[in-house]
Order: structure tokens, then C-alpha cells, then sequence
């Protein structure tokens, strides 16, 4: 699955990618759980929601296949200030 959001995401044009499989950080099960950090000069002009919305598309039909999936969207002149993601949350369960 992880390879699977990659490969669509490479729709983007990205100019840094990271798919990260958190499934085992929760209690749902193998492949459930992805981070995805995209730098990708198609977010700019666009805040949070439009570039989460862009995502999403791109992604299609592959969004009901998994049950999350935490964004960090950047622009390739934000990416170049910050320079990495925030680190995921401890998952408190949630059963």
C-alpha cells in the first residue's frame, strides 16, 4: 500500500516525497496507518485544506483503502526554511 500512495502521488511533481507506513504505532491493523510528506511546487497559493483536497484527489480511490492518512504539504520554499515534518503523535488507542 505504501508503494501504491508513492506512485500516485508522484502525480504531483513532487520534489521531495516520504510515505511512511505509522501502522504499527496503532491498533488497527497492518496498512492502515500512512504519513505523507509532499514538496511539491503544485501547493502554492493554495492554504491547508486546498492542498489536503489536491491530495485527496490525486489519491482517488485508493483513500478507502486504508484508514488514515496524516498530510504535510509544503511548498518547495517552505520545505527549504523548515526542512522536515513534525513527528507523529503517540496513538491513544481509540478502539
Amino acid at each position: 500500500m505504501r508503494e501504491r500512495i508513492q506512485t500516485a502521488l508522484g502525480a504531483l511533481e513532487p520534489q521531495h516525497l516520504e510515505v511512511l507506513d505509522e501502522s504499527h504505532m496503532h491498533s488497527r491493523g497492518l496498512e492502515t496507518h500512512f504519513k505523507a510528506v509532499v514538496v511539491s511546487p503544485a501547493f502554492a497559493g493554495l492554504n491547508a485544506v486546498k492542498r489536503h483536497q489536491k491530495v485527496y484527489g490525486t489519491l482517488g480511490e485508493l483513500m478507502g483503502q486504508f484508514h488514515a492518512l496524516a498530510l504535510h504539504t509544503y511548498t518547495p520554499d517552505e520545505w527549504a526554511q523548515l526542512g522536515q515534518a513534525p513527528d507523529s503523535p503517540t496513538c491513544r488507542g481509540g478502539h
